[in-house]
């Protein structure tokens, strides 16, 4: 079982639900709205836990209504919360509308997220003991050059997920081991990712192609199901990928591509990640 520390973003996400999004300017009936835990971190933490790894959480909840049911989710998902800690102000959020075609618009207000600028002594511990340290990029790009040059220097592998995507310094690239990107995050910092020795690409319902440090490229194939909502497949792959890296990244793509898959047959994004059972049963087909 790998031991995984997640450092990153925790929000309350609003999903409405429409046939199709509106235009600027136009307003249009919506088919139903539900309040879903989410946020990158969350999301990938939950993957990754329920992909079958140990997992603890490095965030930030605020002092609202929404504080205390972002923290059971994870306590419930059996993710470690005793490094998640509550800040005044707001929790993040954010607003998510699906389509008729599962497809999403997503804007995120970081609220307690933005505020996550330090790292204590606990934190940088469970970090330098984990297997696996994974970030993204909804807590300050400070926060999380920290985590990646501790982790690096206590050989603990490092995962970035560069999304919301943005250029970064090179000093952050340089303790990266791992890259998970899509197709338009791959195109928009390019050369940049030259400096990473693992590459993984997503296609979405094509797949992932990985790159790795010798140049050779490995395809993985899709897993078709019927598309309900997109909102966490991403962030499930890549839970499901940093659970299993240690098995290699054959096996790891294998098991991202049909946790990713799976988590698109249901609405909304903690209750969407799927189980280990339910991958496994899906993989042996």
């Amino acid at each position: 079982m790998a031991r995984i520390v997640v450092v990153g973003s925790i929000n309350m996400d609003l999903v409405t639900s429409v046939r199709r999004r509106p235009e600027p300017g136009e307003t249009v009936s919506g088919d139903g709205f539900a309040l879903v835990p989410g946020g990158k971190g969350s999301n990938q933490a939950i993957a990754a836990r329920r992909a079958g790894a140990e997992v603890k959480f490095v965030g930030a909840v605020g002092d609202d209504v929404f504080a205390d049911e972002l923290r059971r989710v994870l306590h419930d998902a059996g993710v470690g919360v005793s490094r998640l800690r509550r800040v005044d102000g707001p929790s993040g959020v954010a607003a998510i509308v699906v389509d008729g075609n599962g497809e999403n618009s997503i804007i995120v207000v970081g609220g307690a997220n933005s505020r996550m600028t330090e790292l204590d002594a606990a934190d940088l511990e469970a970090i330098a003991v984990a297997d696996v340290l994974l970030c993204q990029l909804e807590i300050p790009v400070q926060t999380v050059l920290a985590a990646a040059r501790h982790a690096h220097a206590n050989g603990t592998a490092v995962v970035l997920n560069p999304s919301p995507v943005h250029e970064l310094p090179a000093d952050l690239w340089a303790e990266v081991d791992i890259a998970v990107v899509n197709e338009g995050e791959a195109a928009q910092l390019g050369s940049a990712l030259d400096a990473v020795p693992h590459v993984i690409t997503t296609l979405g319902a094509d797949g992932a192609i990985y790159r790795g440090p010798d140049g050779i490229t490995l395809p993985q194939p899709g897993v078709r199901v019927k598309v309900v909502d997109t909102t966490a497949a991403g962030d499930t792959f890549t839970g499901a990928l940093a659970a299993h890296w240690h098995e290699g990244p054959e096996i790891a793509l294998a098991w991202a591509s049909t946790a990713g898959a799976l988590a698109t047959t249901k609405l909304g994004a903690s209750v969407s990640i799927p189980t280990h059972s339910e991958i496994e049963r899906l993989l042996s087909r």
